[in-house]
């Protein structure tokens, strides 16, 4: 059998599990392992490994990579091998699973990605490019959708384009405002690292909620702050900015640096809410924040400032070389790197980590590499659209 039938068994395969289950499901029945699972689950480990490595190898780009996958889907010992074998964005350069916008992006290339506006429902949606082209079909990631309240603006991060709740499963974090649209905070709805500190609000005091679901945000962990220079005088010129990136080490830009890497979704509570008391004991819990990352480095943490443009005599304007990723002159397009936290800036320092820009009325690209995540990026492109009374 050629990899390819195999590839389209599986898919078969896999659809009749998920029809069954939701037959099953809707009749009130249990869910058993079909006849089919089972075979594929006693396949030998040798000749597994061996399909799966050809499959990842030869399934490099979406859409084709949706097999990747699917194999991952066929039962428990298919998609643990399949998670040892594909390897995190920063290494492979791939984004496969869902948790993959949550790793940092790959160190030697850009992740290329857009983002389309949606202005009358007020939503943001966050494409993977497929092409090197500035338009294409693109591959789903995220979709953000903002919500004005009367000091300040959210906008709700979510991994499915129609379910934008802060109560669901696919909820991943948010962006949050200050009045002035000058200064923002990126929280995550799961802890980067053990030493994150959950942010309190009304999602987060869950002592008089009768049931707690398994991917219910414990609440929100701030990972990082954005903030706009204000422009008091009216100069012209591009906006300022600066994001510090709370869970991230300043070293992480260097050579051999290391950035926190979600290995994957938390799925029981004791995972997921490892800053609330009744989860963990006292010891555990002061163990555990001082055993984050950033606990054990002696530098501070990592703070993007955008790149300053160039002044072009002949086109009147301020200019950045995007590389023909950015075609439409804006306000909102700019590149960061890293800031040297002390003494004069390296190679590293002028590598550009993140760069966004306008290429259509409501079509901007977004482009991104290690040490900050899809979501991250994303969240801090969407602190771009947001008003700026003070700003301009």
């Amino acid at each position: 059998m050629s990899i390819r039938s195999l590839i389209q068994d599986i898919k078969f395969s896999r659809s009749q599990r998920v029809v069954q289950v939701s037959a099953a499901r809707q009749a009130g029945e249990a869910v058993g392992e079909p006849l089919n699972q089972m075979c594929w689950a006693q396949m030998p480990q040798e000749l597994l490994r061996e399909v799966l490595v050809r499959i990842e190898a030869s399934e490099a780009a979406w859409p084709p990579r949706k097999s990747v996958v699917a194999c991952a889907g066929v039962c428990r010992s298919w998609r643990n091998l399949t998670k040892e074998i594909v390897k995190a964005p920063e290494f492979s350069g791939k984004l496969t699973f869902p948790i993959s916008v949550k790793q940092p992006g790959p160190r030697d290339d850009l992740v290329r990605c857009f983002i389309k506006r949606n202005r009358s429902t007020q939503t943001y949606y966050l494409y993977l490019g497929l092409t090197h082209a500035l338009t294409d079909e693109g591959k789903f990631l995220l979709a953000a959708s903002k919500f004005k309240r009367p000091t300040c603006t959210d906008y709700v991060v979510s991994l499915h384009a129609d379910d934008k709740s802060k109560g669901s499963s696919n909820y991943i974090g948010k962006l949050r405002s200050n009045f002035l649209g000058t200064k923002f905070t990126i929280f995550d709805g799961q802890p980067s690292h053990s030493g994150d500190k959950i942010a309190k609000s009304r999602s987060t005091r869950l002592v008089n909620l009768k049931q707690v679901f398994p991917r219910v945000p414990a609440g929100n962990y701030p990972v990082a702050q954005i903030q706009y220079e204000l422009n008091m005088m009216g100069s012209r010129g591009p906006r300022r900015m600066q994001c510090t990136m709370d869970s991230i080490p300043s070293s992480s830009v260097e050579p051999g640096g290391v950035a926190p890497t979600q290995a994957e979704f938390s799925h029981n509570n004791a995972e997921l809410f490892p800053s609330l008391p009744f989860f963990r004991s006292k010891s555990n819990r002061v163990e555990s924040f001082l055993s984050g990352p950033l606990a054990r480095q002696k530098d501070g943490v990592l703070v993007l400032r955008n790149k300053s443009p160039r002044w072009h005599e002949q086109l009147q304007c301020w200019c950045l070389n995007f590389h023909g990723r950015v075609t439409v002159a804006s306000v909102k397009n700019f590149q960061l790197v890293a800031s040297p936290e002390n003494g004069p800036a390296g190679p590293e320092h002028e590598k550009i980590i993140l760069q966004f820009g306008k290429v259509g009325k409501d079509l901007f690209t977004m482009d991104y590499r290690y040490p900050i995540s899809a979501f991250q990026a994303f969240s801090i492109c969407l602190s771009s659209f947001d008003t700026k009374i003070a700003c301009e």
